[in-house]
């Protein structure tokens, strides 16, 4: 079957019922969306499709056939990282890292649909993304920066 990852069509010769997790990262070798819990309730497998924020440990890959799949390896450009992305590293959010692709997709998917959140959004929109170095307030501070670098009119 044929897949759009990251702005390239690609082809996959996985099960139809194979997780996405695994299609990305056995077979396409897209290996920054990290096998977490297996069963959606940590978002270290979060990706994009066509820009919503989902678990790809329980999508099966025949169900994104034809959807826009972008990951953490899709967020920089030619430009250079995104407005997320420089802003988890001015925060210096990540401490154990494991699950920051997880939480930087989450929150990419947040600006995208609200680009001036408060906190109360953040912490909603975030709250399936756990961070086992409770990273948590330094994951706020990093949300507020990049809707205000993205405000500035840089590029996501």
């Amino acid at each position: 079957m044929k897949l759009m990852v990251n702005g390239s069509e690609v082809e996959v010769t996985s099960e139809a019922d194979t997780p996405l997790l695994w299609v990305l990262r056995d077979e396409l070798n897209l290996v920054g969306t990290k096998y977490g819990c297996g069963i959606a309730q940590c978002g270290a497998c979060t990706v994009h499709q066509d820009g919503r924020a989902i678990r790809s440990c329980v999508t099966p890959v025949a169900a994104v056939e034809g959807k826009a799949i972008t990951t953490i390896e899709g967020q920089a450009s030619e430009a250079g990282l995104s407005p997320v992305q420089r802003a988890w590293l001015e925060t210096d959010v990540a401490q154990g890292g494991y699950c920051q692709s997880g939480q930087i997709m989450a929150a990419t998917a947040l600006l995208s649909s609200n680009p001036s959140p408060n906190d109360a959004e953040i912490d909603a929109a975030m709250a399936g993304n756990i961070c086992r170095c409770g990273t948590y307030p330094r994951i706020r501070k990093a949300v507020h920066l990049a809707a205000a670098i993205m405000a500035e009119g840089q590029s996501a």
